[in-house]
């Protein structure tokens, strides 16, 4: 019997992947060994293997998690021995009973009511989770209604004085514009802190924490501008933070700040005292953002030295505290303008799949968070040789012997001023493929999630917030993932490009009803780039994999006759230069999609040629830097875009 592959599965490493062609893999050794030692159970030798088997066992067998998810309805289940309880429900109520014994555990009378409560039992104190059944869902805010939305990278969008980056004003003139029009939603991207004191980081899926905000979204006016339709970060950045800084040296509402202060959790106080830490490093030139090398004293943000920093720089952390009030001021009126002007949605914020291991909330949360290894996914259709995406996310052991108090302090983050969200690579909440720093992707493993917690934590926060959820269920998913999403109300996405029926592209009428529709994503090409084949001409300056021009040339025929078996284009195939027609029956063509919801990337509402991001480059493609041709108050003139919202508004009404 090989120990190794015993404590590998014992801590939620599968030893075996399938790829996307169907062939078994199995996990090397020394794969194994250092993703078990990232997640704390050290395997080099026997010795190590049988202790490591041990502290698992005693983790696993503990008396009681300080929190427990349980569903609506369904008997509570727990470790801990029986006898009597106490249970303090959100609502103030209050149960008394017998916790009985079952195997392997005791069991509670099921919960009526969601929420979190106070359980006590054998002298411990923990939270029970009741999610509800299902998620808030899209028939839900639909009513009836087949709901239409458009999707946006909220950099891009232009305003006077914007300083060269998109900012929450543009978003809230855009919103309610959109709304006006008849959108529902209005699909963004992340907005999570990035790192003020480093400019060079601004992948909006590579942040700093997902439990702050970016500060560069505020509105502040500078006369820095774009060149060439593409954000200079390194000059936009740093010009934006030193208007802001202006602004609050200027003169700030103190009471209100200190109020904001108080209501602020551990994860936003940290974050301000690790960007002011940053600032100070960078500025002495004493070390990086990284603080993994920072001085010993400040890796650790409950030491002392980090205390009396914050105590010694109060207005430097008071600062980065005001730019999360300003920031989340500037969401929060973009939400309402939405809603105001009609949306039942409005915002769906993005929540990242994960953080830069450099970044505040791996050093705020070092517990819960993986260190050693990074997240990507395996080799696939796509991406051949697979991809190591350089973050970082939750630790499944942190998450739980922690209360998964980041994760719902993540969740709560992203829907406090939106109405829905859209989780990034959803997988995760199941798995995750991890890569061994120093390994390639190919050489990674599959981490199991404490999934069934964490489906019902997004449920119930979804619920209370009553927003919908949108779950990024692309590439290679977990066998029964998609029923798990659908189970949980959670919509999944049906991407054009992806939906075929083995013969060619499926109607849309036969797409999936509880999800949303998308011509495209940000990271593959727009409709009108894809049909002139500039993805396939980047990929080939690039020597990256991708489709031939030949074989493009089949598909763009099995295309444009998808669109006319769905009525959404009729007379010939436009030749390749036409990129006009395409856009616009792209956009009839998932408008009617069975879809309780269909989206609208705004590059194909303007069919514009050029995508967002590029898979697999960083500095070989304007990744995260291109603006829109027009500003967000002009934007719904443009008379391309006014036709494909009214043909996708006329297609939901058929």
């Amino acid at each position: 019997m090989n120990t190794l592959h015993n404590l590998a599965r014992a801590a939620g490493i599968e030893i075996e992947w399938r790829d996307v062609y169907g062939r078994d893999h199995m996990v090397g050794d020394d794969s194994l060994r250092a993703v078990l030692a990232a997640i704390g159970f050290p395997a080099a030798t026997p010795a190590q293997i049988s202790e490591s088997l041990g502290v698992l066992r005693n983790e696993t067998e503990r008396n009681i998690l300080p929190l427990v998810t349980a569903t609506v309805g369904e008997r509570v289940t727990l470790s801990g021995a029986p006898g009597h309880f106490r249970l303090t429900l959100d609502s103030g109520a209050v149960l008394d009973g017998i916790a009985r014994e079952n195997a392997g555990g005791i069991e509670l009378p099921a919960i009526s009511e969601p929420g979190y409560h106070r359980l006590e039992l054998g002298g411990h104190v923990t939270t029970i989770a009741v999610a509800p059944r299902r998620a808030f869902t899209l028939a839900q805010a639909a009513q009836g209604r087949k709901l239409w939305g458009l999707t946006l990278q909220l950099y891009a969008l232009r305003r006077d004085g914007d300083g060269g980056i998109g900012d929450f004003a543009a978003l809230e003139a855009f919103a309610r514009h959109a709304a006006a029009s008849g959108a529902a939603a209005i699909a963004i991207s992340p907005v999570h802190a990035l790192f003020s004191a480093d400019p060079t980081r601004y992948s909006p899926y590579a942040p700093s924490s997902r439990a702050a905000l970016n500060a560069l979204h505020i509105a502040e006016d500078t006369a820095v501008t774009d060149q060439d339709g593409l954000i200079n970060w390194a000059q936009a950045a740093p010009a934006k933070l030193a208007a802001l800084r202006a602004a609050f040296n200027a003169g700030h509402d103190e009471a209100g700040l200190q109020s904001f202060r108080a209501q602020a959790g551990t994860g936003l106080m940290r974050h301000a005292i690790f960007e002011a830490l940053a600032e100070t490093f960078t500025r002495t030139g004493a070390a990086t953002t990284d603080w993994r090398r920072w001085p010993a004293a400040y890796q650790d943000p409950d030491h002392q030295a980090v205390e009396r920093f914050g105590a010694a720089y109060r207005r430097d952390v008071d600062f980065y505290l005001w730019l999360q009030w300003q920031a989340s001021q500037g969401m929060a009126a973009a939400q309402r303008a939405a809603r105001a002007a009609g949306a039942p949605i409005g915002l769906i914020a993005d929540l990242a799949v994960g953080t830069d291991p450099a970044g505040s909330h791996s050093w705020s949360r070092q517990n819960e968070v993986l260190r050693g290894l990074e997240i990507g996914c395996p080799p696939d259709l796509i991406n051949r040789a697979g991809q190591s995406w350089g973050i970082t996310a939750f630790s499944p052991r942190g998450l739980r012997n922690s209360g998964f108090a980041a994760f719902i302090e993540m969740l709560r983050n992203a829907l406090a001023h939106a109405g829905g969200v859209r989780i990034d690579h959803a997988m995760g909440l199941t798995r995750l493929w991890v890569i061994p720093y120093g390994m390639s992707s190919a050489e990674g493993a599959y981490l199991s999630m404490p999934s069934a917690d964490l489906l019902r934590l997004v449920t119930l926060e979804s619920q209370r917030h009553r927003a919908v959820i949108l779950g990024e269920d692309l590439g290679t998913l977990p066998p029964g993932f998609g029923a798990r999403l659908d189970e949980a109300g959670i919509a999944g996405l049906r991407v054009l490009w992806f939906e075929r029926d083995g013969t060619g592209f499926a109607r849309p009428a036969s797409w999936t009803p509880a999800a949303a529709a998308m011509t495209s994503t940000h990271d593959l090409p727009t409709i009108a780039g894809w049909w002139r084949g500039r993805d396939i001409a980047l990929r080939a300056a690039l020597n990256m994999e991708g489709d031939d021009a030949a074989t493009r040339e089949a598909e763009r025929a099995a295309l444009w006759s998808a669109f006319q078996a769905s009525g959404a284009a009729t007379g010939p195939e436009p030749a390749i230069a036409e990129t006009a027609a395409v856009a616009d029956a792209a956009a009839a063509h998932i408008g009617l999609a069975a879809c309780e919801l269909a989206l609208l990337p705004i590059e194909d509402a303007l069919g514009l040629v050029e995508q967002p991001n590029l898979p697999g480059t960083t500095t070989e493609h304007p990744n995260w830097r291109r603006r829109l041709p027009g500003d967000a108050q002009t934007l719904f003139t443009n008379p391309d875009l006014t036709r494909r919202l009214a043909t996708l508004k006329a297609a939901r009404e058929s």
